[in-house]
């Protein structure tokens, strides 16, 4: 293959906006005929395209570390009937807009089972985002001061499941649960919510102070929610280099 008609592919990549992965394995397709060299390089195109989404979800996603089911057990996790370890694992249930809350002490893997499913819903084309709760109300504080809520508020929007991680750690002030509400309710029967938290529903309002807003949010989650119940030991404390005699 010549180099002029190798230009004239570039630019025909170009004008279509097919970018240079065509170009670039074009010496690599082998095939019979005209018609499967183009099947086989559309494949290829898609495939990439693919991979490429792929990528670009799980770096939108914001995940702190990436996670995955790889050895992980549900072994000591109450798991509803409700909902079956396979619809977990596949994020199925993000397409039905249905709510996880993620309940045990900690260090009992609710965080990594939370970026667990974040990072297969991504594999699935299902676009995530991850805060640590703390976080998420003191961006939202920040942008409301300074004009920006609205741009956060759209990428949240824009997210088919919001990971909320340590729920309920951190005692939160009245401005800032406000801000927490409008982002759970913009949520509510439009996208599915993972919350992880190691405080029970009897105690939300210590974290917000205001009993009406504590149950409108509780109302809302527990809407369209499964509860999974960690019960094991912490793993942290049981795989820590500092050993108790």
């Amino acid at each position: 293959m010549n180099e002029e008609i190798i230009e004239n592919i570039k630019d025909y990549c170009r004008q279509l906006k097919l970018g240079t992965n065509i170009v670039k394995n074009i010496y690599t397709i082998q095939a019979n005929s005209h018609e499967e060299f183009l099947v086989k390089i559309l494949e290829v195109e898609i495939k990439h395209r693919e991979t490429v989404r792929k990528n670009r979800y799980l770096k939108q996603a914001g995940f702190d570390v990436v996670k995955t089911f790889e050895n992980y057990t549900f072994d000591q996790i109450e798991v509803p009937a409700s909902i079956g370890i396979d619809d977990l694992k596949s994020a199925a249930f993000v397409r039905r807009k249905e709510n996880l809350i993620l309940y045990g002490p900690v260090g009992t893997g609710k965080t990594h089972l939370a970026i667990a499913i974040g990072v297969a819903a991504c594999m699935s084309s299902i676009k995530v985002k991850f805060y640590r709760t703390a976080a998420l109300v003191n961006e939202l504080i920040d942008a409301k001061n300074n004009g920006t809520l609205k741009k956060i508020l759209k990428q949240i929007e824009q997210a088919d499941l919001l990971i909320c991680d340590e729920w309920g750690y951190i005692p939160i002030d009245i401005d800032g649960a406000k801000l927490l509400y409008q982002v759970l309710a913009g949520c509510y029967e439009k996208k599915s919510i993972i919350l992880t938290t190691n405080l029970e529903f009897s105690k939300w309002n210590s974290i917000f102070f205001d009993e009406k807003l504590t149950n409108a949010i509780i109302d809302r989650m527990v809407h369209h929610s499964h509860l999974l119940v960690f019960n094991g030991p912490s793993y942290r404390l049981q795989n820590s280099l500092m050993k108790y005699n």
